[in-house]
């Protein structure tokens, strides 16, 4: 293992994208033999990366890195939109391959390096030549031909399919130049597969015989003059800018600003558990025999035969034109039969837009086996395309209540099971028309369950993963721009394809999904805190919150004039006036005008001006009081700017008209830790530390005769982490009542209880609330504006002090390591694909394991309260209005107000029995006002 890089070190970079296409095109199709899983590419995958491991002689790597593209758009893509548009559509057994090479990539325990807006070819060049630039070689594994400009000085490429060396004779056997002037012929001839334009009718060979003859590209269309051949000569005039252009496009950026050093990419020993561990669950029995003796470790048993494996759903292709439109009540009825006959059935419905509270309903869709799925339009008007065409409904539907005589009784059904995607937002569409969907069963949450950290949990991002299959996406049909249409303006034909599809993809999920809730063991979670939280939710979300639009108004405008104020003082002490709002002006300000130290520039040559930048200005007034001072003015106008155009100016277009409240929507599946987020309005960030932000929450207010109630959990992580860091003397401060953060720095500092002063007190919170988030003594510095050393020396303090939370820290970064996933004290799995990985993302990783299972144990916690929080109060005259991190807002009748704190607190405090028993008491802080402000 090497922890630098320079002369005799040999750097290997995998080219994982493009390998992947090969080792699909090249090999025989191999599927897993227990679920039928495609993983051919991925088992030459990871051969290819075994044999790059194994290596000897002069061969043998002492850096690796597997290079893949984060995502199809890139900065190219800014240069010439066209940029790889013809690309076709992935096959769809490839598809679920590409995250299974990013998890083998870890398992090998190689560095996985993608960087989002660069190709994986640009991060290969950058790489290369600072291998190249410390004295190093460089070997890029690969036969893509775009690569073949780095040949040469050091880097040369190897193709693993053929295990052929490309040096410069057989770059110029490929393009008829040295790899100096390939550029200049991919520019001239172009490229169909990624749509580079290049010079019409002239390919590779003639690009070469040009550019050897006029010696570059520039010479050559400087004299194109001078060519006799008319059509080559005009294809060369006519097409120069053009030609520049692919230019641009097919030249690697070999400066793609990186947040890690090739001493990051030393090459690592697999560990034995997590690597063949991979391998028997990808059923690769050959290479666990060769990866297991290499290692000299007893190879887990493959089963020879699948095991069992209840309720699998059979492979059954999607075939669009099986789907049914249902236009007559006797054809209703008969899907209605079917349902009754299996007892559940996938239900999605299309609207005309997202926002539940005001989407008209247009269609319904039902699936009940596989393959076999309908669609029944009911609200599709007139005018196909135009947006302001007739209300007029399109003849041969359904109306809504023949509709709902008879699916009503399937929905409020309690024998059958209604199986939805997000289903949240479809209980409100039916609720809003009187029908309350029970028994339920959601897709999503069925993944968040069981994949929290792996991916999102869409329905497209699903299908493709665990079904191999692309669903039609909605964005054809309903165009974009000015140009955008609702659901209710899509054909009928179209829409029945499209609906049908959903309902059918969210069927085979739940097959598919059902019986691996308990293989992951995370039923429990699944069913008593993820699905029973929906209706609660929806109820919530539906009822909403009073916003009083005068007081919204009065902000804003109070806002405003704050920030000219801010403004003129900017300007002032800038000495001239620039656009307070824009950060390339500011970073010309501070870092040209002023020459203030520190400035950065990032790839679009603006300096770098965001918050961490201006706070660290801030530390600099003995040195440059007016930068300090000016750093700090903009960090004041920006916080006004947010809470004006977040809250004071968009709350206002948020009221709905009909009940005038706002209505936010709650994300079950928001964070990975199982805290819930908001969006339409976002409520959960309205800042509380500042008197601006917490004026924000004298809008929302409580109607005549009534009050708003909040109560708040009191440090709910700390006490987490006293319980699972087995702290005595912090869980007996808890069960005393001591103020934690004072306990904690008289601990730390030596300072009695009687003697403490607000200062020492604050250092002590910083470091209470860092250390649960994995702060750093850089990050801590920061927030303390000290000296890193000092706050290094706080840190390190705090750990002699307290050894179980270090104890925790570490204890729980190995089994992340070794299992890939942390658990909450209540199950629930978070998974950690990047804790393996190199450089700054293992710091990440480690942070976030560490962090995940206290907050995801806090949100365990609120989500048992809230769900048993209906039943509770329901005598009352009250009503669950928000969730915001660990509190929850109420408005109750007056004279029911205080009962209502009693009962509410009582859940809250014992929302973990009787799963969970404490070492430390819970403790909620209630308060009640007309306005939010006043009752927090």
């Amino acid at each position: 293992m090497s922890d630098s890089f320079g002369k005799g070190h040999h750097l290997h970079l995998i080219d994982g994208s493009a390998y992947i296409f090969r080792a699909y095109h090249a090999l025989p199709p191999l599927t897993r033999k227990s679920d039928g899983l495609p993983v051919g590419a991925v088992a030459g995958f990871c051969n290819i990366l075994w044999g790059e491991l194994t290596k000897s002689g002069r061969e043998v790597p002492t850096h690796i890195a597997v290079i893949f593209d984060f995502s199809s758009k890139t900065f190219r893509n800014d240069i010439y939109p066209l940029y790889k548009a013809n690309r076709p559509e992935l096959p769809e057994d490839l598809r679920p391959q590409f995250p299974l090479t990013r998890a083998a990539t870890r398992a090998f325990n190689v560095a996985c390096i993608e960087i989002d807006g660069f190709e994986a070819d640009d991060i290969i060049a950058t790489l290369a030549r600072q291998a190249v630039e410390a004295g190093g070689a460089c070997t890029i594994i690969s036969s893509d031909k775009d690569l073949m400009q780095l040949v040469g000085n050091g880097v040369r490429m190897r193709d693993p399919m053929k295990d052929k060396t490309i040096d410069r004779d057989e770059v110029i056997e490929k393009f008829g130049v040295g790899p100096e002037r390939v550029v200049d012929v991919q520019a001239l001839a172009g490229d169909s597969v990624d749509n580079v334009p290049g010079a019409p009718g002239i390919g590779l060979k003639t690009a070469a015989l040009l550019i050897n003859e006029y010696g570059d590209l520039e010479t050559l269309l400087d004299r194109a003059v001078e060519i006799k051949q008319p059509k080559r000569r005009e294809a060369l005039i006519n097409n120069a800018e053009l030609i520049r252009i692919s230019k641009r496009l097919v030249s690697l950026d070999a400066h793609v600003p990186l947040d890690f050093t090739i001493a990051d990419l030393s090459v690592l020993e697999p560990e034995p558990e997590a690597l063949l561990g991979f391998l028997q669950e990808m059923e690769f029995r050959t290479l666990t025999r060769r990866v297991s003796d290499r290692l000299q470790v007893e190879a887990p048993a493959v089963a020879e035969t699948p095991e069992p494996k209840a309720a699998a759903p059979e492979r059954l292709p999607f075939d669009h034109s099986t789907y049914a439109r249902v236009s007559d009540l006797p054809a209703l009825h008969a899907w209605a039969d079917r349902i009754r006959e299996i007892g559940h059935v996938a239900v999605d419905t299309e609207t005309t837009s997202l926002d539940e509270m005001r989407a008209e309903l247009v269609g319904i869709s039902l699936a009940v086996d596989p393959g076999r799925a309908c669609y029944i339009p009911i609200g599709h008007k007139q005018g196909g395309g135009d947006l302001f065409g007739s209300t007029d409904l399109v003849p041969g539907q359904l109306a809504l209540d023949d509709v709902l005589a008879v699916l009503k009784p399937i929905l409020e059904d309690p024998a059958i099971l209604k199986i939805g995607q997000n289903m949240k937002y479809d209980w409100k569409i039916f609720a809003r028309i009187g029908v309350t969907v029970a028994p339920i069963e959601d897709t999503m949450l069925m993944s968040s369950a069981m994949y929290a950290g792996l991916h999102n949990h869409g329905m497209d991002t699903l299908s493709e993963t665990y079904l191999g299959h692309t669903p039609i996406p909605i964005k054809p049909l309903l165009g974009s721009g000015k140009s955008a249409i609702t659901f209710d303006r899509v054909a009928i034909d179209d829409a029945v394809k499209y609906a049908a599809e959903d309902a059918d993809v969210t069927l085979r999920l739940w097959q598919s999904f059902q019986p691996n809730l308990h293989r992951a063991k995370v039923t429990t979670v699944y069913e008593t805190l993820e699905r029973p939280l929906v209706p609660v939710l929806a109820r919530m979300e539906m009822h909403g919150i009073q916003v009083d639009r005068d007081t919204l108004s009065r902000m804003s405008n109070a806002f405003a004039q704050k920030m000219a104020g801010l403004e003129d003082e900017i300007q002032t002490l800038a000495g001239d006036r620039f656009n307070v709002g824009s950060p390339k002006q500011l970073g010309e300000v501070l870092f040209d005008r002023l020459g203030l130290p520190g400035g950065t520039k990032g790839k679009t040559g603006a300096y770098a001006t965001g918050a961490d930048v201006l706070e660290d200005i801030t530390t600099l007034e003995d040195t440059y009081p007016q930068g300090a001072q000016l750093a700090a003015r903009v960090l004041d106008w920006r916080q006004l700017a947010k809470l004006k155009s977040t809250y004071t100016d968009a709350l206002q277009d948020h009221i709905n008209p009909e009940t005038g409240r706002v209505h936010t929507s709650y994300s079950l599946v928001g964070a990975v830790t199982g805290r819930l987020s908001s969006t339409d309005p976002n409520l959960q960030n309205i800042p509380i530390r500042t008197e601006e932000g917490r004026r924000i929450r004298e809008a929302f207010v409580a109607p005549a005769g009534r009050v708003l109630v909040s109560l708040d959990y009191s440090q709910i992580e700390l006490r987490i982490l006293a319980h699972v860091a087995d702290i005595p003397s912090l869980q007996q401060a808890f069960r005393d009542g001591i103020d934690i953060h004072a306990l904690t720095a008289s601990e730390m500092f030596s300072v009695p209880l009687d003697q403490m002063t607000p200062d020492i007190r604050r250092r002590a919170k910083a470091i209470n609330f860092g250390v649960i988030y994995g702060i750093s003594g850089f990050g801590l510095a920061r927030n303390l504006r000290i000296p890193r050393a000092e706050a290094q020396g706080f840190i390190d303090r705090y750990f002699e002090r307290f050894p179980g939370i270090k104890e925790y820290m570490s204890e729980t970064v190995k089994f992340a390591q070794g299992s890939g996933y942390v658990q909450t004290l209540f199950g629930r799995k978070i998974h950690t694909p990047e804790i393996n990985a190199k450089g700054p993302t293992a710091g990440f990783a480690k942070r976030a394991a560490i962090n995940a299972p206290i907050q995801g144990t806090a949100a365990d916690v609120i989500r048992r309260a809230m769900i048993r929080m209906p039943d509770a109060i329901t005598h009352l005259d009250a009503k669950m209005l928000l969730q915001v991190h660990d509190e929850l807002l109420f408005d109750v009748a007056e004279e029911d107000a205080a009962e209502l704190t009693r009962i509410a607190k009582a859940v809250m405090e014992n929302a973990h029995h009787p799963v969970l028993t404490l070492k430390v008491p819970l403790t909620v802080e209630a308060g009640q006002g007309l306005n939010w402000a006043a009752a927090h």
